[in-house]
């Protein structure tokens, strides 16, 4: 009688948690499924494509390509809901270049809030001022518009989502956040916080085949100077390239960087020309992220959600050192700042945030400081209880520098280059995390 009655317990609890199980809508939620794709970036020489980055380079295009440059995105599936997370080897995105690939992608379903662009920021890459159709004004220094490269770029884009959504599979996927010290820095002078956060996500298929990989850590891809006049992903296409060797199975790694606006990378010993040491660097990254990817065991993704978050920014404005630093850089004078402010920032903006499983991506849409980021991150993890949150820096667009009021009051390059005076900050954290809060 006692076996009798266990198993009929065991039989009401069984079907107790069939019930639990069912979504509100009345069906119980399928699985996760995900599609992977990559395309490559790289125009063809003759396009005479700019490389963004240092005004000094006066909009020469590259003469060589030393590594190739990437567009990857890992497309996820769950009943009526999808998304599309798009990491690329350029150096940002400029407003308005989202809608572009948005209009490619309309017929097929896609909208703006279910697809979130990260650039790695390598300044050997694509100049985001080439891809900016507001760009009118012509200035060698500050980068000239390229319809050609601009209509390549956002149709790779465009066809690395219509290509990942193509085939999905089911997934499982964990996420692990790990200290990594002495390999990033405050590169502002006295500035001592810096974020050694390194998270990695292991997407598997159902199967338990490596599938696509996140990596997130925070700094500037910026070992090559304005004379490095190749195309190249800089140390983050070493992290990739180098992690998708030590997995191998066809794995797709996929690198965004955090709240890098004042973060620069430690250099590894003198070993050699610029380009040696961005290699040294990222395939040293990349071992370290892959030993946290081997101990991570990717279990079934319960938590999926996305939501974005309009934004309304505050007055455009010029920092009073623009013209002693960024101005003289990227050749604007004080007649000229007004107009440029009006067609090339825009007036709001959008933070667009991913939940799967423990993580949280936080889209910013610009070079957040590691302060500000480390904020929104804690506040974050009390929200949604996520285990691993990130920054995901330059998201979808570029709008400026991100910096603390005192910050930006004491000024700078960092501070020159921030257009909407000492309140931003405040401003996109508080949009950051209306957005973390409308995840579902």
């Amino acid at each position: 009688m006692t076996t009798l009655i266990s198993i009929r317990l065991r039989g009401l609890a069984v079907i107790s948690l069939l019930i639990l199980g069912i979504a509100s809508n009345g069906t119980a939620a399928s699985s996760l499924r995900a599609g992977v794709a990559r395309v490559n970036l790289t125009p063809p020489l003759d396009m005479k494509a700019a490389l963004g980055g240092y005004g000094a380079r006066m909009s020469k295009p590259a003469v060589g390509v030393h590594d190739a440059i990437w567009a990857k995105a890992l497309v996820l599936d769950q009943d009526e809901r999808k998304f599309a997370v798009v990491t690329a080897d350029v150096l940002a995105f400029p407003p308005g270049f989202k809608a572009a690939v948005i209009e490619l992608l309309a017929t097929s379903g896609w909208s703006a809030d279910q697809i979130l662009l990260l650039a790695s920021h390598s300044h050997t890459s694509i100049d985001m001022m080439a891809l900016h159709p507001g760009n009118v004004f012509g200035i060698p220094q500050a980068g000239i518009f390229q319809k050609e490269l601009f209509e390549h770029t956002v149709g790779q884009l465009a066809k690395v989502i219509l290509d990942a959504d193509k085939d999905l599979v089911s997934i499982s996927a964990a996420s692990t956040t790990i200290t990594v010290p002495d390999r990033n820095r405050n590169r502002r002078h006295g500035g001592t916080i810096h974020d050694t956060d390194l998270t990695v996500t292991r997407v598997d298929t159902s199967e338990g085949r490596p599938f696509a990989v996140l990596v997130n850590w925070t700094a500037h891809p910026t070992f090559m100077d304005a004379e490095d006049m190749m195309f190249s992903g800089d140390w983050p296409g070493h992290l990739q390239r180098t992690m998708e060797a030590l997995i191998a199975h066809g794995v797709t790694v996929m690198f965004y960087n955090g709240a890098e606006g004042d973060q620069s990378p430690v250099p590894p010993p003198d070993c050699g020309s610029n380009w040696e040491r961005a290699e040294r660097y990222g395939r040293e990254m990349g071992i370290i992220a892959w030993r946290a990817w081997e101990k991570i065991q990717p279990q079934e993704v319960r938590a999926f959600g996305y939501h974005t978050e309009t934004i309304v920014l505050p007055k455009r404005q010029s920092h009073p050192d623009f013209m002693k630093t960024g101005g003289a850089e990227y050749g604007l004078n004080e007649g000229k700042m007004k107009d440029f402010l009006e067609r090339l920032v825009p007036a709001q903006t959008h933070s667009t945030c991913l939940r799967l499983g423990d993580l949280v991506i936080l889209g910013v849409p610009g070079e957040m400081a590691a302060q500000l980021g480390l904020e929104a991150k804690s506040q974050t993890r009390q929200i949604t209880g996520a285990a691993c949150v990130t920054i995901g820096g330059l998201a979808d667009e570029w709008v400026s520098y991100v910096l603390p009021a005192e910050e930006y009051r004491r000024g700078g390059y960092e501070a020159s280059m921030s257009f909407y005076g000492e309140t931003l900050g405040n401003t996109l954290v508080e949009g950051m995390i209306r957005s973390a809060r409308g995840l579902k």
